[in-house]
């Protein structure tokens, strides 16, 4: 059986390293490149990051039913192939998915046992820095993602996971324990260090953890609090 993952964050939580690097350590996991109609940013290569195609022909694709999903984002398009998904399955591996949180919606309402993992930044102000950081983007655009930033998560409670992505290291294995976990749920084995390790990011288990960081971008769309 194929598992699904999905992986959701505000642009600048560092969500980009941490499914890189633990593609690197969780055998038999296949990932989804998506397509967009945005413009290659810095060292981006086509193919690896992403696959980069024109308006037309992601139009022509939604129309020929290619995409597991697909939305605008910035007034640029992404979209998941379903021909990710049917490779996975062939080969009898995972698929781990990069994507957003309108993606995730249309996933989740099509493959009810997808399992989901919202990554947060540790407050507002780490997001902004780790944003002006990558020197991509100009001062509006990095204002608007923050924008966008407060709405995505709010929709956090739809995810079944919650990582916060403070120290790599620990994020890294945190995600790890997560996918493993929920693989061996499937083969009827346990792993009570592993299973522990995900549970602590299980949504219900953060309690006040969520808190602090919540209010970091509610008080920063209030007049005066940035």
């Amino acid at each position: 059986m194929t598992n699904v993952y999905i992986i959701s964050a505000p642009s600048g939580s560092g969500k980009s390293t941490l499914v890189e690097k633990v593609r690197k350590i969780v055998p038999r996991l296949d990932f989804s490149i998506s397509y967009t109609t945005r413009q290659p940013r810095g060292k981006e290569r086509n193919g690896v990051e992403y696959f980069f195609v024109s308006r037309e022909e992601f139009d022509r694709m939604v129309k020929r039913g290619e995409f597991l999903e697909y939305a605008e984002v910035f007034g640029n398009c992404y979209g998941t192939a379903k021909r990710f998904l049917d490779e996975a399955q062939r080969k009898e591996n995972d698929l781990l998915l990069d994507i957003d949180v309108q993606g995730a919606a249309q996933i989740k309402s099509k493959i009810s046992g997808a399992v989901s993992v919202f990554i947060l930044p540790p407050d507002r102000k780490t997001l902004e820095a780790r944003l002006r950081h990558r020197s991509l983007d100009r001062e509006e655009v990095i204002q608007r993602r923050l924008v966008t930033a407060r709405g995505e998560i709010v929709k956090y409670r739809e995810y079944d996971y919650i990582l916060i992505n403070d120290r790599l290291e620990d994020s890294v294995e945190a995600l790890r324990a997560i996918l493993l976990s929920e693989r061996l749920k499937d083969s009827g084995s346990t792993d009570a260090e592993m299973q522990a390790k995900a549970e602590c990011c299980r949504l219900s288990n953060l309690g006040e953890r969520l808190q602090p960081i919540l209010a970091s971008f509610e008080t920063a769309a209030m007049p005066g609090g940035r």
